[in-house]
C-alpha cells in the first residue's frame, strides 16, 4: 500500500447518533469510510457523508452475529484499516426480570459479543503492521449498577474495562486503544430502549457530535479515555468513591418506567 493512500476508518453503528458524527468527522478528516449498522438507515447516512465529499462504502449487516460481522470484515476485502471506531451498540430499559429474554441478549450480543469479534479481527492486523487506532464506544453507565437498565449498564462496564485492558496490552506496539465514555445523549438510544418516560429519557442531554469529536481527538492523541462533558468528568469521579447501593438507588430514580411522568 503507497505510503501517500487516503488512510481507511471503520465506524460500526453509523447510521445515526453518536457513531454517524464520528463518521462524519473521519470524512472530514480525510478518511475513507466503511460504514455499518443493522438498519436500512445506513444508506441514508452513507448519501449524506457522500454529498459532504467522502469516499463512504456502507453495509447493513447483524452486529451482533459473527456472520455479520464476517460479513463487514469482507466488504474489506483485506485493505488495511487505519482506525476502527467500534461504536455499535443497544440499550434496554425495565426490570431485568420483566425483559423478554432474546431481547436482553440481543444488546449483550451487540455490545460485547460483535464488538469483540470485530476488534479482535481487525486488532490482529493492526498488531501485525504495528500501526492503528481502535476507539471504542463505552459509557459513565459503565460505573454505575443500571437499576432497571441492568443488562445496559452491565455491558458498558465490560467495554470499559475490556479497552483499557486490551491498551495496556498493546503497550509496546504503535496500535492505541481508547475508551470513549458519554453520558446521556441526545439520539435515538432513549426511544429505541423503551425508556422515554423516565427521568433520564427526558432530561436534557449532550449533543452527539460534542461527543463525537471529544472521542475522535482522544484517540487522535492516543489518549486511554474520554468523557464528553465537565458532568460527566465529575460523575465519573463520584462514581469511584460512592457505594455501590447508593449508586444504584440513584439510577433507579433516573430510570424506572414511569419515573418522568408528573
Amino acid at each position: 500500500m503507497s505510503a501517500t493512500a487516503t488512510p481507511l476508518a471503520v465506524v460500526t453503528g453509523a447510521s445515526t447518533g453518536i457513531g454517524f458524527e464520528l463518521a462524519r468527522i473521519c470524512a472530514a478528516e480525510g478518511y475513507d469510510l466503511l460504514i455499518a449498522a443493522d438498519e436500512p438507515q445506513i444508506e441514508e447516512a452513507a448519501a449524506e457523508l457522500r454529498r459532504a465529499g467522502g469516499n463512504v462504502e456502507a453495509i447493513e449487516t447483524d452486529l451482533a452475529s459473527v456472520e455479520g460481522v464476517d460479513a463487514l470484515l469482507a466488504c474489506l476485502g483485506g485493505r488495511r484499516v487505519d482506525a476502527l471506531l467500534a461504536n455499535a451498540g443497544r440499550g434496554l430499559g425495565h426490570g431485568f426480570l420483566d425483559q423478554d429474554f432474546a431481547t436482553a441478549r440481543r444488546v449483550v450480543d451487540t455490545n460485547i459479543t460483535g464488538t469483540l469479534y470485530l476488534i479482535q479481527k481487525i486488532g490482529q492486523d493492526m498488531r501485525a503492521r504495528d500501526a492503528g487506532r481502535i476507539l471504542v464506544t463505552g459509557s459513565i453507565a459503565g460505573f454505575i449498577p443500571g437499576a432497571f437498565q441492568a443488562v445496559y449498564n452491565g455491558t458498558k462496564a465490560f467495554l470499559n474495562s475490556f479497552a483499557l485492558a486490551l491498551r495496556n496490552e498493546l503497550k509496546d506496539t504503535k496500535v492505541s486503544v481508547t475508551v470513549l465514555m458519554p453520558g446521556p445523549t441526545e439520539t435515538e438510544f432513549f426511544r429505541r430502549a423503551d425508556m422515554l418516560d423516565t427521568d433520564v429519557g427526558q432530561a436534557g442531554k449532550d449533543d452527539p457530535a460534542d461527543v463525537a469529536r471529544t472521542g475522535f481527538d482522544a484517540m487522535m492523541k492516543g489518549e486511554a479515555d474520554a468523557a464528553s462533558g465537565w458532568k460527566n468528568k465529575i460523575q465519573s469521579a463520584v462514581a469511584n468513591i460512592t457505594p455501590q447501593a447508593i449508586l444504584a438507588q440513584h439510577h433507579r430514580k433516573m430510570a424506572e418506567p414511569g419515573s418522568g411522568q408528573d
